[in-house]
């Protein structure tokens, strides 16, 4: 079956991480996405490494894993858009597309004509998408953004990372880019709403998605703890701000998470502790006064938990239901029954070195499932069939635009880095 999203073809002019993270996403789910790359160099992630990609000989390609984890299931079409004549080939292009992904700066794709209103003055039915980091408004709107900047403006690392007063105490990044894959996450949002509003009316429209904006919603939580309690959330290292026992403790032979989520989990892991006695103490029997002492609960708890193995306590804790867990490395997680029946590895045939791991959709569908067809693909791979199908140049006037510059033909085949 056709993916849900089979009939729209996407447009990407976005590059590095926020962009190429939602147009995956929709090419997961079946669109039709055109990756528009400068020829030579293409999409910077591209030369993010090492990690590369290796051949059948072990020696590294021109494939960086960082571009391989957001470039599946699209076309790349290498065009100089700087050039005259491949501005008109992007437009042309644009003429019958559902949807335009780009994360330029505010501004930058104005002067080669390639913004929004002379975009939808060519289709009105457009739906076009801007990221950047700080949105097209407001007086950081010319700033570039950058992931690790956000994640320390708009608060996330003022509660993530271990308290001052602990040793290893202070703000914390994410380990993942976590504001650029979230912005991504929304603008694909933002898109399937246009796109269905655009049943409606007959029209599409411009979308403005910032990583700032993204970073001060996505504290959700956080946001109102400060909003309705007028404190600013401090860091609690790997500690619930809300809930208590709800954070990592040392085993006699590792680590366990718990995550007491309620009273009825809290009595049944006392039991199992062999503590019943805290679950009636008025100090711990509710939520509200466990956060209230969490500084005379959590010590105890960590001394119960610390007098055995890590594996004793995941099997009684999994069986009386209190909710527990590892924390695993990524050989750990992929090595994982779980993951391998939920089909979260897997690997394409790849021109360079023969298959590429990747890692799987999240999304099930029960009757238009995803289906991966088409690795990320080499630089320019599809430039020459595109233009004949979508746009029906002939071949001469293909290795014209290549002869002077305008566009790139071939994939690069320089071998071993």
């Amino acid at each position: 079956m056709p993916g849900p999203l089979s009939h729209l073809t996407v447009l990407d002019l976005s590059r590095v991480l926020a962009g190429p993270w939602c147009t995956q996403l929709l090419a997961d789910l079946g669109a039709t996405v055109i990756k528009i790359e400068k020829p030579g160099s293409g999409d910077d992630t591209r030369g993010w490494g090492p990690p590369f990609l290796k051949d059948s000989a072990g020696n590294d390609t021109s494939e960086a894993a960082y571009y391989l984890a957001c470039n599946r299931g699209k076309h790349s079409v290498a065009i100089d858009f700087t050039h005259p004549d491949g501005r008109d080939l992007v437009r042309a292009l644009a003429r019958d597309a559902d949807v335009v992904v780009e994360n330029y700066k505010v501004g930058g794709l104005a002067r080669y004509g390639l913004d929004y209103g002379s975009l939808a003055a060519l289709n009105p039915r457009l739906v076009y998408c801007s990221i950047t980091g700080f949105g097209q408004t407001g007086p950081y709107a010319d700033r570039a953004g950058y992931d690790f900047i956000i994640q320390g403006m708009g608060g996330f690392m003022s509660i993530t990372g271990e308290r001052d007063d602990l040793p290893g105490g202070g703000p914390q990044k994410a380990g993942i880019a976590i504001s650029d894959l979230m912005t991504g996450m929304y603008a694909s949002t933002a898109i399937l709403a246009a796109i269905a509003q655009r049943e409606v009316s007959g029209r599409g429209q411009y979308i403005d998605t910032a990583l700032f904006d993204t970073m001060v919603a996505m504290m959700a939580v956080m946001d109102m703890n400060y909003l309705v309690g007028g404190k600013p959330p401090g860091r609690a290292g790997n500690a619930h701000q809300n809930i208590v026992p709800y954070e990592v403790f040392r085993c006699a032979d590792g680590h366990l998470i718990l995550g007491v989520g309620n009273d009825s989990q809290f009595a049944k892991f006392c039991a199992i502790a062999g503590t019943p006695e805290w679950a009636v103490d008025p100090r711990f029997a509710k939520n509200a006064d466990r956060v209230n002492n969490r500084g005379t609960l959590v010590p105890m708890v960590a001394a119960a938990i610390l007098a055995r193995p890590q594996r004793a306590w995941l099997e009684a804790l999994e069986r009386a239901g209190v909710p527990c867990g590892p924390i695993n490395t990524l050989d750990q997680v992929f090595a994982d029954p779980q993951v391998a029946a939920r089909g979260m590895q897997f690997a394409l045939p790849h021109p360079l070195a023969g298959t590429v791991p990747q890692v799987g959709n999240p999304l099930r569908f029960s009757a238009t499932p995803i289906v991966y067809d088409r690795p990320p693909p080499l630089l320019g791979a599809h430039t020459a069939a595109v233009l004949r199908e979508r746009l029906a140049l002939t071949d001469a006037a293909i290795a014209l635009l290549a002869a002077r510059g305008v566009i790139e033909l071939l994939p690069r085949t320089d071998g071993p880095r």
